[in-house]
């Protein structure tokens, strides 16, 4: 998990001593470290703890977690961090279908992680902009806060459609530097 290993390199902490510090094995952190360990709540609690994260703000976002929604921004973003940043099409096609489907308010409610790139953060903020006008529903607060890339971003990566995506974008992919076929809401 890369924010455990960014906390404990901030604190300068070595796995051993943040180990010790949170009462765990130092093989078990290695591997939560990794990804390659599913560890129980009360461990990452403990370590939470142990990197100075106050025991409310940490059983807060858990909470927090297991109440949204499935398909909502804020679980789809971490689907897709999980992944690696590599399958983010389905579960962001999923959240399209499931909230024109409900209309409902929380699927939007909570900011797509931390740990989702700047890239993929601007693409979900447009996406719920783009929907929110098309459903006539008042867009969230965080989606003002995730800024334009610096370079262009062609999400069909395809040369031959560059000069389309240029025309047919629209006013919310392209306000952020994301160009897209008009299209691009549809399942195929």
């Amino acid at each position: 998990m890369k924010s455990v290993v960014c906390n404990r390199l901030r604190l300068k902490m070595s796995q051993r001593l943040l180990a010790k510090k949170a009462g765990i094995a130092y093989k078990s952190l290695q591997l939560i470290e990794v990804g390659g360990h599913d560890p129980k709540l009360s461990t990452l609690s403990k370590i939470a703890m142990a990197i100075n994260y106050p025991k409310g703000v940490f059983n807060n976002f858990v909470s927090q977690f297991f109440s949204l929604p499935q398909n909502s921004i804020a679980i789809v973003s971490r689907e897709i961090v999980l992944s690696k940043n590599k399958k983010w099409q389905i579960p962001l096609f999923d959240f399209v279908d499931q909230f024109r489907k409900n209309k409902d308010p929380v699927l939007i409610s909570e900011p797509p992680c931390n740990e989702l790139p700047q890239r993929l953060k601007a693409l979900l903020a447009s996406t719920v902009e783009a929907l929110c006008a098309e459903l006539a529903i008042t867009k969230p607060w965080w989606c003002d806060g995730i800024e334009s890339l610096g370079d262009p971003y062609f999400v069909a990566e395809v040369e031959n459609l560059k000069a389309l995506t240029l025309i047919e974008s629209s006013v919310y992919f392209r306000k952020r530097n994301i160009f897209v076929l008009e299209n691009f809401l549809e399942r195929a």
